[in-house]
């Protein structure tokens, strides 16, 4: 876990900039040719393996993915100990990060955790997603508050936010380029974003077993213990589709974001990505 990688999106006058590049739609799972019927497939997909969506991804990642919630959480605690901070975590889940977050802004006098609670909201549109949510925030004591929302369509006006995170869930919405333009809209200018993404591992000794391990063991278990094989086949396609870490950067740069970074973690296997809203 040591030594993660980070990246600058850099500009230099004396180097014409790259042609920018539309992103390709967004999800596209096999036999889905319309973002409206890509985001039902992904609503209804991950409704029916809520009930193992815990148990599988601390089983599939060794744990590692309740690591990453957290390191992402500890990132950007200067912006989550401030009072009066407002943070929404977008395509929420089961509430992992959401709960992280949490920890992370009550961890200081001016801010206890009750008062945290109610500054972070966990959103999404899977509602089998969003009642685990609400029953393991229940169990921890947490007032966190969960809502059924589109990311594509916030229900909420512009500047609302000063933090928007979503971990291991934007890689699924039907639109990348409306989801970042959405996210830059609720958040208040100089408001930061945390994207939290699988990524293809470029060292050599993790590539091969990566790619062997997603395309080959993990569509196994996951569709064995899930009861769903169809949504673990669509999870290392959708990985395989979605874009490296620097052509995702220059995305975000072109929906108004500024200071983009990025860092892998874990041998490249995941990424998170850091931007601040112009």
């Amino acid at each position: 876990m040591k030594g993660a990688v980070t990246h600058q999106a850099a500009k230099n006058d004396a180097v014409p900039e790259k042609e920018f590049h539309a992103p390709a739609p967004g999800a596209q799972p096999e036999g889905v040719t319309s973002e409206r019927a890509a985001a039902v497939y992904v609503r209804t997909m991950f409704g029916e393996i809520a009930p193992r969506y815990d148990l599988l991804n601390h089983l599939l990642s060794l744990s590692m993915d309740r690591v990453w919630r957290r390191r992402t959480a500890r990132r950007f605690r200067a912006i989550l100990q401030r009072p009066d901070v407002q943070v929404i975590d977008l395509c929420c889940g089961t509430g992992d990060l959401t709960l992280a977050l949490e920890r992370r802004a009550g961890a200081t006098a001016a801010a206890p955790a009750v008062q945290a609670a109610r500054r972070i909201l966990g959103a999404d549109f899977a509602q089998p997603m969003l009642v685990r949510a609400a029953a393991k925030a229940s169990r921890a004591r947490s007032r966190t508050r969960y809502l059924a929302a589109d990311s594509l369509s916030l229900p909420f006006a512009d500047s609302s936010f000063d933090l928007v995170t979503a971990a291991f869930g934007f890689r699924n919405l039907a639109n990348y380029q409306r989801g970042l333009e959405e996210i830059a809209r609720v958040l208040k200018p100089g408001g930061e974003v945390g994207i939290l993404e699988f990524a293809a591992p470029r060292w050599w000794p993790m590539a091969p077993l990566y790619r062997f391990y997603f395309r080959r063991v993990l569509p196994r278990i996951g569709g064995k213990i899930s009861g769903s094989a169809q949504a673990y086949e669509y999870l290392p396609g959708s990985v395989a589709k979605f874009p490296e870490p620097e052509e995702l950067a220059k995305w975000m740069e072109h929906a108004g974001f500024e200071d983009v970074k990025f860092e892998t973690w874990t041998g490249g296997i995941v990424a998170l990505h850091h931007g601040r809203r112009r």
